[in-house]
């Protein structure tokens, strides 16, 4: 988070004169208040109007009483309003461009009357969670080293990559995009994003990554090049779009490493989960080394980011959800809104027409879905879960996800019982989204920051992004992270018969174990990324082991 620099300047004292006073005045009261007036010559009982001391104390008295009006009736509509979304609070917002200065930023919500904060203090739902003394392992093998020096010297194999998807699966290809580049000694060139189809973002890697930061960090694990060498610009790389999933390192050398040696350049696609969640310790620890050192947004997305951070966090701590209340999140899910039944119709209609849109199970219901946890929680599921697990009606809320479908209507369960609901076009001043206006990647990527920075982080349902921020929370210390249990809460959900207080305690005792306590990616589940579960390969608990970054 960047903080303020207070500049050191010689204090003034001003008197704050309304404007509509003095325009009342005429020009001959006002010169009156800057002349010095003539002796009267003969005395009269209302002399004390004509005496310009009367003027000057009626200024400074009507002053006084506008700046009192000003920090004790602040506009109800503000930054930080209850409604957000208001039309007042976008005008207001426009008002506070005077505050800031080099880039720092005056909150309204810092003045506001610090309402049931003790209520805040005491609430268990913001407490953080014990990390067992887990931190940051990073500590390569002798052999990886020795490895290194042979690979970083090599000029002759080059591995072009192309990913795809939105922003966090493009992330999660590009860190096995490092980790392939690894494997086959080879040099790797900065990835090429492709122009997604939907959004039609035409972002380069450098204009959502810092580049140079991610040159850097692998300095001594890759060799990053911007663009392939005058020497190989001719050659007819070796193409690859059909790679199965979840290879080994085995199976990557023996597939390529010939033919990128004989061409000097392999060209991949589609690498989303192409590479085996299970690699050597090492590989495993670069993996991680990438996603959470190498990785860094560039700075204007950063700047941002962690501007609209300080903003929410000026009135104490924060919860982020990630909503998946998109149109065609409930189409490909095969799941509804729950809105209307005209809503309803709308998705049902939508599938019809499109049913290669449905992403898996397409002979499951609509409620055999529910039932079995695959459907993204609405915003009346969220509000449910949300205050069964303690969270204060008080607590500011950060949203993160694209325009929910069925508008603000979508939103009300929540608005309702939590109104300090923002998301960053609520909380950015006008023109400071503008420059990434028509790039959803960029705009995901200050969602990104402002969710990972938060007290408390939801998904609403599973995905990149969720699985992202869930493993960028744990490496740094296991922050508290909530992964709703939908597939043992949906009976309980849809059970109205049931007292809310018994309510509240069947759901606490359902996710304490879901709340981002330390766990290691060994168990349980086979194939678990590192980077949503960094246990044991990337994080140890023995306090003298720290990593280097």
């Amino acid at each position: 988070m960047y903080s303020n620099t207070i500049m050191k300047m010689k204090k003034q004292s001003y008197i704050s004169v309304p404007s509509q006073l003095i325009n009342s005045l005429s020009s001959t009261s006002l010169q009156s208040l800057l002349t010095s007036p003539k002796k009267s010559s003969r005395p009269s009982r209302f002399n004390f109007f004509k005496n310009p001391r009367f003027y000057f104390s009626f200024i400074i008295l009507f002053g006084l009483v506008e700046i009192l009006k000003m920090c004790y009736n602040l506009d109800p509509l503000g930054p930080f309003s209850p409604y957000p979304c208001s039309v007042s609070s976008r005008v207001l917002y426009s008002h506070q461009e005077s505050s800031i200065s080099e880039g720092n930023f005056i909150s309204q919500l810092s003045v506001r009357p610090k309402v049931e904060e003790s209520d805040q203090e005491m609430s268990e739902f913001w407490k953080q969670n014990d990390g067992l003394g887990f931190v940051s392992c990073l500590d390569f093998s002798k052999d990886y080293k020795k490895e290194s020096s042979r690979i970083l010297k090599d000029r002759k194999n080059y591995l072009v990559v192309v990913v795809a998807g939105g922003i966090n699966q493009q992330r999660n290809q590009i860190v096995d995009a490092v980790v392939i580049a690894r494997i086959l000694g080879a040099a790797l060139v900065v990835p090429i994003l492709q122009v997604n189809v939907i959004w039609g973002d035409e972002s380069e890697f450098c204009d959502i990554f810092d580049l140079e930061h991610f040159k850097s960090v692998l300095a001594d694990d890759v060799r990053i090049v911007t663009s392939l060498p005058s020497t190989h610009l001719m050659s007819r790389p070796v193409e690859e779009k059909n790679t199965p999933l979840h290879v080994s390192p085995q199976w990557i050398r023996a597939r390529y490493l010939r033919r990128m040696r004989r061409e000097g350049v392999l060209l991949l696609r589609g690498l989303d989960s192409r590479l085996s969640k299970d690699l050597p310790v090492d590989l495993q620890k670069l993996r991680c080394k990438v996603a959470f050192h190498a990785l860094k947004f560039a700075p204007s997305i950063l700047h941002l980011g962690n501007k609209l951070t300080e903003r929410i966090r000026s009135k104490g701590p924060y919860l982020a959800l990630h909503l998946r209340l998109e149109k065609d999140v409930w189409v490909r899910t095969g799941c509804l809104p729950g809105l209307s039944h005209g809503y309803n119709e709308i998705i049902r209609d939508e599938r019809k027409q499109h049913p290669k849109l449905l992403t898996s199970r397409s002979t499951m219901s609509y409620h055999e879905r529910k039932l079995a946890g695959l459907c993204p929680l609405n915003a009346m599921d969220v509000t449910r879960l949300l205050k069964a697990l303690g969270a204060p009606k008080t607590a500011q809320i950060f949203w993160a996800g694209g325009t929910p479908f069925g508008g603000e209507r979508a939103l009300l369960p929540l608005t309702k019982d939590f109104p300090h609901l923002y998301n960053k076009e609520d909380l950015a001043l006008p023109g400071e989204l503008e420059p990434f206006a028509k790039k959803a990647s960029m705009m995901a990527a200050v969602d990104y920051i402002v969710s990972e920075n938060s007290d408390v982080f939801m998904p609403s349902h599973g995905g990149n992004m969720g699985h992202a921020i869930q493993g960028s929370r744990a490496y740094a210390g296991h922050k508290k992270t909530i992964i709703p249990n939908k597939r043992q809460m949906v009976p309980y959900f849809l059970n109205s018969s049931i007292p809310e207080e018994d309510f509240s305690r069947i759901i606490v005792n359902l996710h304490r174990d879901s709340l981002g306590k330390p766990k290691l990616r060994t168990t349980s589940k086979a194939g678990r990324d590192v980077t949503k579960y960094p246990i044991p390969e990337c994080m140890c608990n023995d306090l003298n082991r720290h990593s280097s970054f």
